[in-house]
């Protein structure tokens, strides 16, 4: 992939775009189901990968990208569909028509670059690639909806995503937030989410262009150059969250602390959360909010 770019849109608060990115391609857990990891349930009737867009809906996110390669994208889109509904615009009974109060926020599928395969398709990776196509699709229908910020939710960490209602003006403004559990952060390689602007997009992407070769060079992010021995090339593939978000500014960000927090990236810890009262506390949402429902296809109604 050539030399990517991500540029500040005008300032404009009245047309700010919070992009929602769930990283789903990437190294596989110990799982080995004939489903894909994030398909893991988390409480009855209720996925992992459910579970991360549903935070980035209560996040405030007018889209949500879910970055996934097409082996795994049909059975997830069957699951989830084209569209989720904002948690905090439904529901309200007292208007005229509440079905019209209601905002729906489309669900895009983005699949990791050919060329990225196998060589830095890490969970990182897909949580950058997924801001950098959010970027390019957005810009090629107009600079004014391109992204402001991007939010992140991981299908590996649980926690009760309605906690985001109450800060939304946090999210979507100019300072980077991040979620933490006992004074964890991404930046520790945990599952919690957070946000970055494109001035953290090039950071991050820096920072797997350094670990992966070596030394700073142009063109391709995390490719092979002498530096390295031939069995320690396209290392990216493996990088942590920690590995690359180890830049981040936590510091001089907003910082929320979480009442709980679980997380289920392998067998033992996912039965840790099962077996735990946590498991106990989230319930599948209404279908109001989360259910299987498709655009209608360009020229034919539907309805």
């Amino acid at each position: 992939m050539e030399s990517v770019s991500i540029e500040h849109k005008p300032a404009n608060e009245k047309s700010f775009h919070l992009a929602g990115i769930v990283p789903v391609a990437g190294q596989p857990m110990d799982f080995n189901f004939p489903w894909h990891d994030c398909m893991m349930p988390i409480a009855p009737n209720y996925l992992a990968v459910e579970r991360a867009v549903l935070e980035c809906a209560y996040a405030g996110c007018e889209t949500i990208w879910i970055v996934c390669n097409d082996d795994m994208q049909p059975l997830i889109r069957y699951r989830l569909g084209d569209i989720v509904y904002d948690p905090i615009m439904t529901g309200r009974n007292y208007s005229p028509v509440p079905a019209d109060e209601r905002k729906p926020i489309t669900i895009y599928y983005v699949p990791v670059h050919p060329k990225d395969r196998d060589k830095r398709d890490c969970l990182a990776w897909s949580v950058l690639y997924g801001a950098l196509t959010a970027y390019h699709i957005s810009n090629f229908i107009s600079k004014w909806v391109t992204p402001d910020r991007y939010y992140t939710a991981f299908p590996y960490g649980v926690y009760e995503p309605a906690i985001l209602r109450k800060h939304r003006k946090d999210i979507s403004s100019r300072r980077d937030f991040f979620l933490s559990y006992k004074d964890k952060t991404v930046r520790d390689g945990e599952y919690l989410g957070f946000t970055f602007d494109p001035e953290g997009f090039f950071r991050y992407r820096d920072t797997v262009r350094q670990e992966s070769t070596g030394i700073r060079v142009p063109g391709q992010i995390g490719m092979p150059t002498e530096n390295l021995p031939l069995q320690e090339r396209w290392s990216a593939r493996y990088f942590s969250l920690d590995k690359v978000f180890k830049s981040a500014k936590v510091e001089r960000a907003v910082n929320i602390e979480l009442p709980w927090y679980r997380r289920v990236d392998n067998w033992e810890k996912f039965c840790d959360y099962a077996g735990s009262g946590d498991s106990k506390k989230l319930l599948r949402p209404n279908k109001c909010i989360l259910s299987f429902r498709e655009w209608n296809p360009i020229g034919i109604d539907n309805e």
